[in-house]
């Protein structure tokens, strides 16, 4: 068997059956499609779609966002057909030991690691700066840099103040979390709603022309570690803004789309998962699509597309025009929209390094779920200090892209995973079946790569280190402690926990 041994899906479902493994199953579709809109429903309209309207791609920005839901939609299909056949904790970790094998489990388990912690500090950077700008703009109060920026400061104390705040309430229960993001999910759909029907009143025609600007020479010159990988590869002239800026400009804004995928590791916690779950991944992404289109297409409207490399992109559109009230709205709509995102990431990572420990693949000591709350605590705990140490002591902006490449890689090990177990395990039951087999896990794959490769060489670099360390960590240590490796049963291994 060696390292490319494969854990079945009996045995996996088996494990979630075990008093100290088990989690409380407690999320319907609604549940589901509301943690998907709550982490996909953030960084991306309230970030990331300036930064790319202003760097790449210009008015087109709403074409980045349709390629890069292209490739969702392609990678949710396979994700659903997965999720509703294998309904355990760890996403495409899960998936990926069930049809490839544990080594190939252990290094997307790795890289969801990286996708969900550095992206939940990431986020928690940008939701501290909107809450300075509240307390600024609302109450006259203006903290100081020394606790609100690790870049110019000592550490940026409110970033680490809400990781940990939020990790209080993942710990305390899953029905809290969802009934939390519940409400936070609503406030910011009211937001993005009433920029939308306000918004639209104040598009311009001419901001949107040329809709797709002539392709340019990045300012500065450009580099390797600056410029996508594909040009550097090709020896192609290294361009920004026309076709090429719209699918580099797909491949930074991906980074918004990271949250149907969370919906997968809650499998366990879900009361139909082979039902609900598909629901819930597909229903999300076609609601967040839609969004991230109508909001992108208005906000290059209302103003020039070149002022839009912003932190807080909606709330300039507003009051470049004099619409302050409605500015302060829609900080505090990110602020919701922020909020909700770090949790439900914390809740992807503490999930997908829950099922790690129980394969003996991580210390054995995180797969306890709380005896009172059914979580997983122990790993809950720790995400949360280590997301709040990143968030307090690192400038972590530049790390969007390397959230992006993780996601993007997990999903063309999905696609793949799709194919393998309609060959290898043609008998398993599917309530839910990935259409056009293997076309579209093909598509899902190469659209991945070719999006992968729209990105710069220097997250390439990054990217690989962390996938280098996470090789070595498996050999010198998961290889051998694997509950495979050592033949132990679902009931062994939560013996030798007691």
């Amino acid at each position: 068997m060696g390292i490319m041994r494969t854990k079945s899906i009996e045995q996996s479902i088996r494990d979630t059956e075990e008093p100290e493994f088990q989690l409380r199953k407690a999320l319907g579709p609604i549940d589901l499609i509301v943690f998907g809109i709550g982490v996909i429903i953030g960084t991306g309209i309230f970030v990331l779609t300036g930064v790319a309207a202003a760097t790449y791609t210009g008015p087109a920005v709403s074409l980045s966002f349709v390629v890069a839901g292209i490739a969702c939609a392609l990678a949710a299909l396979c994700y659903a057909e997965f999720a509703s056949t294998v309904p355990v904790a760890g996403s495409a970790y899960t998936f990926s030991y069930a049809s490839i094998g544990e080594f190939v489990a252990w290094i997307i388990g790795w890289d969801l690691i990286l996708e969900f912690t550095v992206g939940a500090a990431t986020v928690s950077v940008g939701w501290s700066g909107y809450f300075s700008q509240i307390l600024s703009s609302f109450f006259g109060v203006s903290l100081p840099t020394a606790i609100t920026s690790a870049e110019e400061g000592l550490m940026n104390l409110p970033a680490a103040i809400i990781a940990l705040l939020l990790t209080v309430i993942l710990v305390v229960g899953i029905r809290l979390s969802s009934g939390f993001n519940l409400v936070v999910t609503i406030i910011k759909l009211s937001v993005v709603v009433f920029f939308i029907g306000l918004g639209i009143f104040y598009v311009q025609a001419d901001n949107l022309t040329p809709f797709i600007p002539p392709a340019a020479p990045p300012e500065g010159g450009g580099s390797f570690f600056e410029a996508p990988l594909l040009q550097s590869i090709l020896g192609i002239e290294q361009t920004t803004f026309g076709f090429s800026g719209i699918i580099t400009g797909a491949a930074v804004v991906f980074f918004a789309y990271i949250g149907f995928d969370v919906v997968a590791t809650t499998a366990e916690e879900a009361r139909n998962p082979r039902r609900d779950l598909p629901i819930g991944i597909l229903g999300s992404l076609a609601i967040c699509t839609i969004l991230y289109i109508l909001v992108s297409q208005i906000m290059t409207g209302i103003v020039p597309y070149t002022d839009l490399n912003d932190p807080a992109p909606m709330a300039l559109a507003f009051s470049s025009i004099g619409l302050n009230v409605a500015a302060g709205a829609v900080s505090i709509g990110a602020i919701c929209g922020l909020t909700s995102v770090i949790m439900i990431l914390m809740l992807g990572q503490s999930r997908v390094a829950f099922a790690m420990s129980r394969d003996n693949l991580l210390p054995r000591y995180f797969a306890r779920s709380h005896p009172r709350f059914r979580t997983p605590y122990r790993i809950t705990i720790l995400t949360g200090i280590v997301v709040a140490i990143m968030a307090a002591f690192f400038p972590l902006t530049s790390l969007a892209n390397l959230v992006s490449i993780g996601t993007l890689f997990a999903f063309v090990l999905v696609a793949g995973g799709v194919m393998i177990l309609r060959r290898t395990r043609p008998d398993l039951p599917r309530s839910f079946k990935t259409p056009l087999v293997p076309v579209v896990p093909i598509l899902a794959i190469l659209i991945c790569l070719y999006l992968m490769l729209s990105l710069t060489g220097g997250t390439w670099i990054r990217f690989i280190v962390w996938m280098l360390l996470g090789v070595i960590i498996y050999f010198a240590y998961s290889v051998r402690a694997s509950r495979l490796a050592r033949g132990l049963s679902a009931e062994e291994a939560a013996r030798e926990m007691r």
